[in-house]
């Protein structure tokens, strides 16, 4: 933290407001917990955002609100607990995923995503910290749309949740120590298929006994993170490569997900659905800038707006 975020916290205040690298575009980039709705768990309204975080077997509530400007952005964080204020500082500093050096060329030589951040500068990826939230959120969604997909886990949510307050707003945690041992039948009756339950059951034994982790996984090639997690029942590649991209922060091009493939399809070719074999072979110049390219080509996709 800086000097003025060290002050604050050793004064027993709960709020805090971070400078980040510019440019960003903070509501921008969090549109994607909004575009398709509610699920109590991460969320943002257009003015705040409610998460939480795990400091061992304790979870932290937080809101962020943004605030400064593209070039300088900034961002309001509140806790309950003025203890618990410098680990929300540290995860906030680390939620989006910044532009390498390399982006410039990128933007010189491709002129798809020079457009794109000409009329998005600063859209980011938000990274989603909860590895089994993260699951989840993919296995969900297998086979079916985002607007199907978040209300089940909301009703997971309700259901099997922790809830939290802060600031006057209300957010959920998913704890995979419950949810381990929780009959698949019991998620059956939310509205989740049979396979379905029974994957985010067998995720939430492996989460809370350790089997994968995030730690384990940041210390792994990529490769080898699709390896571990493919290895649990139910997790495809395309799952475990939005791990890679949104969990760990990682260039990872999720070639197999359907908004990926039919966004590069609008972008680089003439058919609006690619196999994933062109999709990567239409991204592969992308290189250490994937992860920012394909965040502007699904907001743009989520906006409505020509892709180019």
């Amino acid at each position: 933290m800086s000097a003025e975020e060290i002050a604050s916290a050793a004064s027993g205040s709960t709020s805090a407001t971070l400078a980040l690298p510019g440019p960003l575009d903070i509501p921008g980039s969090l549109e994607l917990f909004r575009r398709s709705g509610d699920d109590l768990i991460d969320r943002w309204d257009g003015t705040t955002l409610v998460r939480t975080l795990r400091d061992g077997g304790h979870t932290v509530a937080y809101t962020a609100t943004p605030g400064g400007t593209l070039a300088r952005p900034a961002i309001a964080v509140t806790v309950e607990r003025p203890e618990d204020l410098p680990l929300v500082v540290e995860q906030v500093h680390r939620t989006f995923v910044p532009a390498p050096p390399e982006y410039g060329d990128l933007l010189a030589t491709d002129p798809v995503i020079a457009g794109l951040e000409a009329r998005y500068p600063g859209v980011r990826p938000a990274r989603q910290f909860d590895l089994f939230g993260a699951l989840v959120r993919g296995i969900s969604a297998q086979q079916v749309n985002l607007r199907w997909a978040v209300p089940t886990r909301r009703r997971l949510a309700e259901a099997f949740g922790e809830r939290h307050e802060v600031a006057g707003h209300v957010v959920y945690t998913l704890p995979a120590e419950l949810l381990a041992a929780v009959h698949p039948a019991e998620l059956r009756a939310l509205q989740f298929t049979t396979r379905k339950a029974e994957y985010i059951v067998h995720a939430a034994q492996a989460v809370a006994e350790g089997r994968v982790t995030v730690e384990q996984l940041g210390g792994l090639a990529d490769d080898e993170v699709i390896a571990r997690l493919t290895a649990l029942r139910g997790i495809g590649r395309w799952t475990a490569e939005w791990i890679l991209a949104r969990t760990l922060g990682r260039p990872t091009v999720v070639a197999g997900d359907l908004g990926v493939r039919k966004a590069v399809g609008l972008a680089y070719f003439a058919t609006p659905l690619p196999s994933e074999a062109e999709v990567r072979r239409a991204t592969a110049h992308w290189g250490p800038s994937a992860g920012v390219a394909q965040q502007l080509l699904l907001h743009a996709l989520g906006e409505g707006a020509p892709v180019k």
